[in-house]
């Protein structure tokens, strides 16, 4: 009889109930050997020869979660499911095959490839699409002592099993999947399911590592970071009403489709909690005025640093709160390569010149919590983009979408829209926005739309606009309202003159009286 705690499998193996099974993955128990202290030693991390569970206590395929086994999360907005629609790669007729044939008569199925080329994903689809869903599914951790597996399937009664070893070079050793042990499953008609990248893979099978023997003969499926015409043509249409697989279609780098939707919700989380005071609130900053720019319509366009940082003036709070990190730390943190891949700053082509990465811009497009653009921002970024008639009409577009619905009762915003549209020649719509931010209270708009209706010669309509820039303080509409008025004074002065009017001498009177300097201003 085993120790207190424990009990025994059917075939007899001594298995620990501390052993759990939860959201799908197995825990093993804290072996208790190593540090003395108090008459027990502990050490932590290792695991019993024991330590596996039962196959009855293996969850099935079907109910296994493959983000709790190694599948990258993905980019997801409101209540869309965890990982979007899985999209067919070209090798998965191959990789399906193998899989069904290790499942008829055990062995190992190895899919390698370059970091985030989606190797988990797709070993995990031929798995799921393959098997069948009651099929007893192992995805150890790391450094689990596998000696004992054999044992253990060797009381699965008429359960199928399958051993899943994502990044198998975390699962070899004399203790881990030997040849030895592959044999074994073989003969039990097991099989393995394992992913490996590219790097890992030639270190072990071709470095003259022991361990590497059980690689002898495996024939891997390898998969590419860069999608083929075929796969893209997939990933564009979708699938289920899932946008993402599109959306990483337009918006993903060359070769950074899996980056897109598997580094994008790293990288989004990293930026987000950076804002703290004691964490990289100037980061986040550059890399915020960097997404705004994106928002605006120039996502492909990098801007120089020297800019990046000038617009930090637009973000007063933020500014502040980001003066105790020196800007070329903020740079170097923003644009240091994560997971292998890319930095939230992406290099342009011209020396120290970045755009942010584009899963950042397409999740501050989606999320409804992020913060506006600024206002001021959208006539930097048409300033930045004059002379690409293309990129100037979609920063119009952008500023349309996001604005207008937000500018009723917002005279600032109808001035924005009125700017952007008088530096694209669209006249008729910058009137009418200027006079949209002037009917709800826009001092500077006022003014515009009063000078504009004098040269028009809509002199009455004119005034009312003028005297409410003028009493706000706008000198320019101080002057054009004293010429304005002038004018029409003489207008009208002639007028009366020309009808006889005895009282004409009168009224000229008058006016020198209020035009003329008091005696005592007059030099001598």
């Amino acid at each position: 009889m085993g120790v207190a705690g424990e009990r025994e499998a059917s075939d007899g193996t001594v298995v620990g109930v501390g052993n759990s099974v939860s959201g799908g993955a197995f825990h093993a128990p804290v072996v208790q050997t190593g540090t003395f202290s108090g008459g027990m030693h502990t050490y932590y991390g290792l695991q019993a020869p024991s330590g596996l569970p039962p196959v009855a206590d293996w969850p099935q395929l079907d109910r296994a979660d493959p983000i709790a086994f190694g599948v990258r999360r993905t980019r997801r907005i409101g209540d869309e499911p965890p990982l979007p629609t899985y999209v067919t790669r070209d090798g998965d007729a191959v990789l399906k095959e193998r899989v069904r044939t290790a499942a008829r008569s055990g062995g190992l199925v190895l899919v390698t490839g370059e970091p985030l080329s989606g190797k988990s994903r797709t070993a995990w689809a031929a798995m799921l699409t393959t098997l069948p869903g009651t099929t007893r599914f192992l995805g150890p951790e790391a450094g689990t002592d596998l000696r004992v597996l054999p044992a253990v399937l060797r009381g699965r009664g008429e359960d199928r099993c399958v051993i899943w070893l994502d990044k198998l070079e975390g699962h070899l050793g004399e203790h881990g999947l030997t040849p030895a042990l592959l044999a074994e499953l073989v003969r039990l008609r097991v099989p393995v399911i394992a992913t490996m990248s590219d790097g890992a893979y030639d270190a072990h099978r071709f470095g003259g590592q022991a361990r590497a023997r059980v690689l002898v003969g495996i024939d891997p499926v390898e998969l590419s970071r860069a999608w083929t015409q075929d796969e893209k043509e997939r990933l564009k249409d979708g699938a289920g009403g899932d946008l993402r697989p599109g959306d990483a279609y337009y918006w993903s780098e060359d070769d950074g489709i899996a980056a897109f939707l598997a580094v994008g919700p790293e990288l989004w989380d990293e930026w987000w909690w950076a804002r703290r005071p004691n964490a990289h609130p100037h980061g986040h900053l550059l890399v915020r005025v960097a997404m705004d720019l994106a928002r605006c319509g120039t996502d492909d366009t990098a801007f120089p640093s020297a800019l990046l940082r000038e617009l930090f003036a637009l973000y007063e709070q933020e500014a502040a709160q980001a003066a105790g990190e020196p800007f070329e730390d903020a740079l170097a943190w923003a644009s240091r390569i994560r997971h292998g891949v890319t930095g939230m700053l992406v290099p342009g082509a011209e020396p120290d010149t970045w755009r942010c990465f584009a899963s950042l811009h397409r999740d501050a497009v989606s999320r409804p919590d992020t913060p506006p653009v600024p206002l001021g921002l959208w006539l930097h970024a048409l300033e930045a983009v004059q002379g690409d008639p293309d990129l100037t009409e979609l920063v119009v577009e952008c500023a349309q979408s996001e604005l207008e619905r937000v500018a009723d009762g917002r005279p600032e915003v109808g001035l924005v829209l009125g700017r952007l549209y008088e530096a694209t020649g669209q006249a008729q719509y910058a009137e009418d926005w200027f006079r949209h931010s002037a009917d709800a209270g826009g001092i500077e708009a006022a003014g515009i739309v009063g000078r504009a209706l004098v040269i028009q010669g809509k002199i009455v309509e004119a005034v009312s606009y003028l005297e409410r820039a003028a009493e706000a303080g706008d000198a320019e509409a101080r002057v054009r309202l004293v010429l304005t008025l002038a004018d029409r004074a003489v207008f009208w002065l002639d007028r009366l003159r020309e009808s006889g009017d005895e009282r004409t001498q009168q009224v000229e009177e008058t006016l020198r009286t209020v035009t003329d300097p008091p005696p005592d201003t007059v030099e001598a």
